[in-house]
């Protein structure tokens, strides 16, 4: 090994072993897209840095960031705990996936976007067929313009039969002539690709799709029929998505092969129906990245850029004027907010001049703040409390303490939470992880990968924080000990954002034994 290679991969493996999971810009991956470096793709190192002040700045919360150009990864990174291995719940950027396999389909002639919904399910239709239900295609479910008076989802993922449940909605517009954000709508996408094919969307795509893209450990959460949700419910992995999004710029061509016709991109990519809205008094239309027309599953943005997008901050941005992708996995509740960095600092960037010393070392030691607060207290010792009867239906806590970890148990479900610093684990704690929606969600309570911490924020209060690193969120316990009781209480990061809103667990009361 020549010593140049032996000291990068050296210094790979000593921060992989120290959790920081450096892959640098110039470093090759055996399945990986290319590497390369921002200035040698004609692209201002400045600009990246600049985007990460931002985002520090505003205290935007991104978990992986990757932008390429010319088909090559100039930076990337990982905020700790989240890393390149692991992969990262997607929301609704699931359903441009989903939008892909109708691609699929109808490139191999199984399905027409014309062809109407009410063909594929004649077993699951209401008794009396209404005009619109009947008037409905496949496109209108792509452009979300299906026609409900009202949206259908959280109706429908209460049902055990979700195609008959969205079938039997009031239909109450002509089909194709209103827009109303749907995931009900996707989620009949992947039923009837699912219909015409025999197959699960990520079945159906693994072959087609993430196979030839050396896309390997995706997963996604099926209805109770074991149809994929379609609007949501992928997990995937950050390099999936920049793959995804290179094989969109490069017009379904991966690696000299056409796997998905040209055609099908540009038709999906493209503005087919306007959002309803206009210039507001903080922000004119124009400037509005939700009013500039939505295809098949995908966004227009400003300029000539197009974009999948989930809840809290998971995009694939494609900007075919620049050869450029830009991918971020996050948990922020101003979207808007996150593109705007976007476009104020990374774009300006393509084809642009400007050095930043040290930034392949900054984007390997990314890393999310600790809460503050100090490692010890004198009320730090092992201590054991019968709870009351709750919800979560626990009997017994305890806290055990060490010089650099406090093991956090309840009954069987046991968490070592690093003093000041992350400790990775795997626990099924009931309630746990957040969802933003429950369709798809498992009966059971799932094993999740959590990087936890602890902090004493006073002399009687440890605030224990558990990321669920393949997901976009996070819970808090504040554990206020008085007397010979402790109080939990539980606050999940999307209820967090709602000053408003309070979580669905109650307060745990315990009393030492």
């Amino acid at each position: 090994m020549q010593s140049s290679s032996r000291r990068l991969f050296l210094k790979q493996a000593t921060l992989s072993a120290a959790g920081l999971w450096l892959r640098p810009a110039f470093a090759a991956s055996a399945a990986g897209l290319p590497r390369s470096t921002p200035e040698a793709e004609g692209v201002a190192a400045a600009g990246i840095e600049a985007f990460l002040d931002a985002v520090a700045r505003e205290q935007f919360e991104l978990h992986s960031l990757m932008v390429l150009r010319h088909g090559k990864v100039i930076a990337e990174g990982w905020w700790e705990p989240y890393g390149p291995e692991l992969v990262h719940t997607m929301y609704s950027m699931s359903k441009s996936f989903t939008s892909t396999a109708v691609g699929f389909a109808v490139a191999e002639g199984k399905m027409s976007v014309e062809d109407k919904v009410v063909s594929f399910f004649p077993d699951e239709l209401p008794p009396k067929i209404s005009e619109n239900l009947a008037a409905m295609r496949v496109k209108d479910l792509l452009t979300m313009s299906t026609g409900n008076e009202k949206e259908p989802t959280q109706t429908v993922v209460k049902e055990e039969n979700w195609v008959r449940t969205f079938l039997a909605q009031n239909f109450a517009h002509k089909p194709g002539t209103q827009f109303m954000y749907n995931s009900a709508a996707t989620y009949m996408c992947s039923a009837i690709v699912q219909k015409v094919t025999g197959q699960n969307i990520l079945d159906y795509l693994t072959p087609r799709l993430f196979e030839p893209l050396g896309i390997t450990g995706m997963r996604w959460e099926n209805c109770p029929r074991g149809i994929a949700t379609g609007g949501w419910g992928l997990s995937i992995q950050t390099e999936g998505l920049a793959k995804f999004g290179q094989l969109l710029l490069q017009k379904g061509v991966w690696q000299g092969k056409q796997l998905l016709p040209a055609a099908w991109i540009e038709e999906a990519s493209r503005f087919h129906i306007q959002q309803p809205g206009g210039d507001k008094p903080d922000r004119p239309k124009a400037k509005n990245d939700w009013l500039q027309g939505y295809g098949y599953q995908f966004w227009r943005c400003q300029g000539t850029a197009f974009r999948g997008d989930g809840a809290f901050g998971q995009f694939t941005i494609v900007l075919p004027e620049q050869d450029a992708v830009i991918v971020m996995t996050s948990e922020n509740k101003n979207m808007q907010g996150q593109l705007d960095l976007v476009w104020k600092h990374l774009l300006p960037a393509f084809g642009a001049q400007g050095a930043a010393k040290g930034l392949s070392e900054r984007l390997a030691h990314l890393k999310l703040a600790l809460p503050p607060g100090q490692k010890t207290s004198p009320a730090a010792q092992k201590k054991r409390f019968k709870v009351a009867t709750n919800d979560l239906g626990l009997g017994e806590v305890a806290f055990d303490f060490s010089e650099e970890a406090c093991t956090f148990s309840a009954d069987s479900h046991r968490i070592v939470c690093g003093l000041a610093d992350w400790h990775r684990g795997e626990a099924a704690f009931p309630g746990t992880p957040p969802r933003l929606i429950s369709g798809g969600k498992p009966k059971q309570t799932p094993l999740s990968k959590i990087a936890a911490s602890a902090v004493w924020t006073d002399p009687q209060t440890l605030l224990l924080t558990w990321r669920y690193y393949e997901t976009p969120h996070h819970d808090t316990l504040t554990c206020r000990f008085e007397g010979d009781g402790v109080t939990i209480t539980f606050l999940n990061s999307i209820t967090a954002m709602n000053p408003k809103a309070k979580d669905s667990r109650a307060p745990l009361q315990g009393t030492a034994v």
